[in-house]
């Protein structure tokens, strides 16, 4: 992997760290380790990325499927994995429109793996600062591809925690929100200290050199990103618990060792 204009390759990063738990390979040495020094600490984090990333296939396909949604902003993108955002939705309506956003110089260096699309639809890709709503939603990487005027799924998977609340991560929620018509969607996943507060106590201590702007929150808390919206079934539950798909293969944890909440919730 080579090396990019204004990207640290010595200082761990949050979406390189995540990368490694799911078993890819667009990281550092010093990501690996920072990865490692967690895992050692809460032994189930991989399989907990794992859970994670099957949430977002899962969402995806019950937006496009049932929900009828065919145009998806994902908030945070992260590293492309296989398979992605869109190929999930395009499997199932390959009209459907994807516009990714993320600021993570890696990730625009991997961007051309987000911007193969169906024929019958749109996938673009956007360098920005996610908390930075106004630039984002004028942006001509969403005007162009996106009709705001029709609903749209607004993904924050693994987003949340990384933006603490004095950095207004609430008001970044109501925003994308506001700009988004009745009949849109958020779905998002967001890790928790309540259901094993010693171990995510000590994960926090060891993730400040990854991160030292993020916040967990407890079920109470994460809750209140939804506030005003419809939750679809089964509400906001720990992240494996949103309905489970047996074909997926995934390896069992307790509620303790997933440590995280996820939702899917309508604007009505």
């Amino acid at each position: 992997m080579t090396d990019t204009p204004h990207l640290s390759t010595t200082t761990p990063h949050p979406a390189r760290v995540y990368d490694y738990w799911l078993g890819g390979t667009n990281h550092y040495a010093a990501d690996a380790e920072a990865a490692e020094k967690i895992a050692r600490i809460w032994p189930k984090i991989k399989e907990g990325a794992q859970h994670n990333r099957a949430f977002m296939h899962r969402a995806v396909r019950y937006l496009t499927a049932e929900a009828g949604i065919r145009q998806f902003l994902d908030i945070g993108t992260g590293i492309p994995t296989e398979p992605d955002l869109h190929q999930v939705a395009q499997e199932i309506a390959p009209e459907t429109r994807v516009v990714y956003v993320d600021n993570d110089p890696i990730v625009l260096a991997c961007a051309d793996a987000l911007l193969t699309s169906s024929p019958e639809g749109r996938v673009s890709y956007l360098h920005a600062d996610v908390t930075e709503p106004d630039a984002v939603l004028h942006s001509p990487e969403v005007t162009g591809t996106l009709d705001l005027s029709q609903p749209v799924a607004l993904s924050m998977v693994a987003l949340l925690h990384l933006i603490s609340d004095a950095s207004g991560a609430g008001e970044l929620v109501r925003r994308f929100l506001a700009a988004v018509p009745s009949g849109s969607y958020l779905f998002l996943t967001h890790a928790t200290h309540e259901l094993n507060p010693d171990l995510m106590a000590r994960v926090a201590e060891a993730y400040r050199p990854v991160s030292t702007e993020g916040q967990l929150h407890t079920k109470k808390e994460i809750a209140r990103f939804f506030d005003g919206l419809e939750f679809a079934e089964p509400g906001l539950v720990v992240t494996h618990r949103w309905r489970p798909d047996p074909a997926q293969r995934l390896p069992e944890l307790t509620d303790a060792e997933m440590s995280g909440y996820a939702a899917v919730a309508r604007k009505p």
